[in-house]
Parts: C-alpha cells; structure tokens; sequence
C-alpha cells in the first residue's frame, strides 16, 4: 500500500515537471529524435570523384566555361562594403566579395526570387517560379512550428501568431523540389560537367530529391545547423535566448554534415572554412576538365556564431552581436578570396563564371537594425530589403570589368545565363522564366529584361513591373504600391492616390498566378513579420506588417 501511494506521488511530480518543463521537452525532443534516428559519427575524408585518366586534357580556354556558383544565406544589402556601407559602418571590409563585382559585373537591382530560403533555391536551380511546381514556402522540420509558436512572448500590439494542426501535412523528407524539375547541374551533366554541391541544399531529402537525384556528381551537404559544437572553445555565440526561433536552433541543431547521402558525420572545423576547404579540393581535381560547383554557404544565417580567431580580430566592434555577425561575415568573405584564388593558383580564372548571389536580405531574427540599410523590411518580406540583394556575375575571358547593368535581375536568370555560357541545351518542355543575362552584361542589349517580376506566399503576394512594385496582404488586409523609380526606399504608400496602377498590376498578378499550381504542402504556421522594427525592438501601434504563411 505504501509503494502504491509513493507511486502515485512519483507519478503526479513527474507530470507537474513535465508540464511546467513541456516547453524545454518540445525544444530538444526534435534534436533528440533526429539523433536516435540518424547518429553523428566521427568526421570521415571526402573522396570526390576522380577524372577519367584516360581523357585527354584540354586547353582551359578551349572548353566550356567552369561555372562556380556561390550562395549565401540571409547575406543583407549592406553587409558587404562595396556600397559604401558594411558592418558596423564598414569597419569589417569584404574585399574579396567587392572583388567579384568590381573585376566582373554587377548586377545592381538583383532581386531574389523569394523571402525565404527555399524557394529561392529551387527557383535558382530550375530557372523557374518555385510555385510552377507547388514549391512556395520553406519547409520547416516537424514540430518546429509548435515548438516556436510556444515559445513566442506575445508583446503590446503585437498580432497572434496563428497555428494550425500539421496531422494532414507532408513529412518533412517529402516537402521539396519534385524530382520531375531539371536543373542546372542536369544540363550541365548532359553536356559534360563535373557536377559538385557543397553547403545547403534545402530542397528535399525524399525519393528522388537529394541532389544526387538531380544532377549533381557529389554532394556534401549541410545535414544540421551549428556551425561549431556550442561548447566547443574556438566558438563565440551571440542572440542565443532572443526569440523562439533562436532558442530552437540551438536546442535542436547539431554540428552535422553528410556526403553522398543521409548518414551524418562531424565537419572538420568551423562549417564555412571547412566548406571552403573542401571546394578547393573540387577545384583542384577537376582543374582539368569542365565542372559545376555549387557552393551554397550557411553563412551569415542564424545562429550567430562566429570563430573565436575571426572575433578576436574585430575589437574595433564594440557590440557583442555586431560584432559575432561581423566575423561570420569576414569568414565568409574569405571563403570567397579562396575560391577564387584556387582558380587563379590552377590556371583557370580567366574561363570560369563566378556568380554570387544571396537566397534573401538578412534577418529581423538576430536584432541588428542595419543590415538591409537603405531598405525597409527583411528576410520573409517583399519589402526591398527582404528581396534585394548582391547579384555579380564575374568571367574574365568573356565579361569586361566594372561592367554595371541597372535593369532588374532575378535569380530565375542564373539557370539560362549558364546554359548559354556552357552551350547545354534549354528544357524544351516547360516554361522558363529567368532570361540570359550575357548580352547585357556584355553591352549588345539594353532596357528591361522583364516585363514583371512576381513573389507568392499563398495571400502574401507582390509584382514588380516598369518600377512599380504592388504588395498584397489579407492579414492584414492591406495593399502597399511604390514607385520604385522615384521612391526606391519604398517609404510612401501610395496605393488610394493610384488606383488605376492598383489594378494594372493586380491584372498582372492574377494573370501570373493562373499560370501556378497550388502549393504542394499547407501552411501550418502564419507570422506576423514588422517591416522597419527588429525582433527586440516590440511593437506600437500603427506598426506595418504581414502575415508569412508557412
């Protein structure tokens, strides 16, 4: 009777510390789950497909172009320095990324085909809308969205986050870029390449989804989100605890990466160098004939965690999280000067096209006001400073340097753009929508390359054509139009003064969206996103915002 009764007490204990701890228990579980399901090992040596010995070798200025495709992640418009701007005013240089635009071509209105992430990357890789195939918003691991949406202290004036049940959704592996889709490195495959991708993938780990699956040779991906092991001392963490999104990565993330496949294993060293590390061993074996690297950084997305030595070496940034973010930045800047400086030490600089290019503008997430400067909004958003970022297309043998194009670029262009340099063959089975920026970068053309530019997140959607650029929104319900040639800040509303623009561009809008296909997964998760205001600065009322669904 006693060892029932004590029972019964061990028993209500452990279910009030559950309950009272449930948050803690919903943030590591995903971690925990993941770790059972697909362990860590020890770090293994990649072995990246060796060339055909037998094959002769050819001249570099008589093949095909290399193409080295460099993406960054969250990169804001003034994080680098060659608009006058940067990181803590420019303290934290970023020569080798300026160099990229300064000794090549810079694209200075390239838009990013989304707010987030994922789509871009698929838009990216196809050429195409990522809603042509279903593919509009990003997926997020399961039990993510609860486990933030538990997390978020509502504020003053600050609108509910709205949650729905993800019983009927796709699992996560299945949310991603159906195998049908062509990409680059499938073109590039038919015409020869050696194909590499190194970094983030994000665009599926279902059948027929892995890039293994889509062209690619080899593949090193990204399989976690730290890029060091939190209690490793050669880190420096910053904006751990600020919001539930950055509580979860660092609850549920781990030091990961994987080759050819699922099963994960510990990176050598910090997850940007050791990245670079490996894109340089691409690039020296396969010096000798055409390839296609596609090196996708991590870099600067959040969490903010920096190499201790890269930290130690900005003590002119007074600001802790500045500061941490100014050294992600210097690593991924040098990640860059690596690269190309393999391609010069192998003889091959001249016929190979660099492209750098950001998936989308940097994070309200990680509470530094500036990143996006002179642009409202951020990541998520279709204000300017979520969707305008880099865009440089570096060739010497073919490009001339310091070439400036001010007509708007989208990165649905990439995928025509290293077709023509390449000489592979366009899909001709499915509608692109990204055009070949060559002519104008190389002066044979001029004036617009779109007719108009469209972005959709189910009710969150935006076009921009001819400098007008129109917002859509039905949480809140509300519309936003600028004119970009004259407001390119996007500081004045002027939707009730234009009406007859309004439904202009709403015909254009409802024209392109009866062209889409319904998005393959629901959302399972609406948040409302503040243009002009950091996660920590609160809310007021009268503040602008939107709705993401996700």
């Amino acid at each position: 009777m006693k060892f029932l009764k004590w029972s019964a007490i061990t028993l209500v204990v452990l279910v009030a510390v559950g309950y009272f701890q449930r948050t803690n228990i919903l943030l590591v579980l995903p971690g925990i789950i993941d770790e059972a399901k697909n362990p860590i090992a020890q770090n293994k040596k990649i072995i990246w497909s060796q060339p055909d010995e037998s094959a002769p070798i050819q001249n570099p200025s008589e093949r095909p172009p290399n193409i080295v495709l460099i993406i960054a992640d969250d990169l804001g418009w003034n994080d680098i320095t060659l608009n006058g701007g940067g990181v803590d005013g420019g303290s934290m240089p970023t020569p080798n990324i300026n160099e990229l635009a300064q000794n090549g071509v810079n694209f200075t209105k390239g838009y990013t085909a989304d707010g987030t992430c994922a789509p871009s990357r698929a838009a990216i890789m196809t050429g195409r809308y990522g809603t042509r195939f279903g593919f509009e918003s990003t997926p997020v691991p399961t039990g993510m969205s609860q486990a933030v949406s538990m997390l978020a202290q509502k504020r003053d004036f600050e609108p509910e986050i709205i949650f729905s049940s993800e019983d009927d959704r796709l699992p996560f592996e299945e949310l991603g870029m159906p195998s049908s889709e062509q990409t680059i490195a499938e073109i590039l495959k038919d015409k020869g390449y050696q194909t590499g991708h190194i970094g983030k993938w994000h665009l599926g780990r279902g059948e027929g989804m892995l890039p293994q699956d889509q062209g690619f040779d080899d593949a090193l991906l990204m399989a976690s989100g730290l890029y060091l092991a939190e209690d490793d001392p050669n880190s420096v963490a910053a904006q751990k605890d600020s919001n539930g999104y950055n509580k979860f990565i660092w609850a549920a993330m781990k030091h990961a990466a994987s080759f050819n496949g699922l099963d994960r294993f510990k990176p050598d060293g910090y997850i940007t160098d050791y990245y670079t590390d490996e894109a340089v061993k691409f690039i020296e074996i396969n010096k000798d004939r055409p390839f296609y690297l596609n090196l996708a950084h991590w870099a600067p997305h959040n969490p903010l965690q920096a190499l201790k030595s890269d930290y130690d070496s900005l003590p002119q940034i007074k600001d802790h999280t500045e500061r941490v973010y100014a050294a992600m930045i210097k690593s991924l800047d040098r990640s860059v000067g690596r690269v190309t400086q393999a391609l010069k030490d192998n003889g091959i600089e001249d016929n190979t096209m660099v492209i750098f290019v950001s998936d989308n503008g940097g994070t309200n997430m990680i509470n530094l006001p500036e990143i996006n400067q002179p642009y409202r909004g951020w990541k998520i958003t279709f204000f300017e400073g979520g969707i305008r970022t880099p865009f440089f297309v570096k060739w010497p043998a073919q490009l001339a340097k310091g070439t400036v194009v001010d007509e708007p670029v989208h990165h649905t262009d990439i995928f025509p753009t290293i077709a023509a340099a390449s000489g592979a063959h366009l899909p001709s089975d499915r509608k692109l929508d990204g055009v070949n920026l060559i002519p104008h970068a190389q002066g044979a053309q001029t004036g617009p390359l779109h007719k108009a530019l469209f972005w959709r997140h189910d009710h969150y959607q935006a076009v921009l054509a001819d400098g007008w650029k129109l917002q859509v929104n039905k949480r809140p319900d509300k519309t936003w139009l600028f004119n970009l040639n004259i407001d390119p800040t996007e500081q004045k509303n002027i939707s009730t003064q234009h009406p007859e623009k309004v439904a202009e561009l709403m015909s254009l809008l409802a024209q392109h969206n009866s062209e889409q296909m319904a998005a393959r997964w629901t959302s399972v998760l609406e948040v409302p996103v503040n243009i002009d205001k950091t996660d920590e600065m609160g809310w007021a009322q009268g503040d602008d915002y939107i709705y993401y669904p996700n």
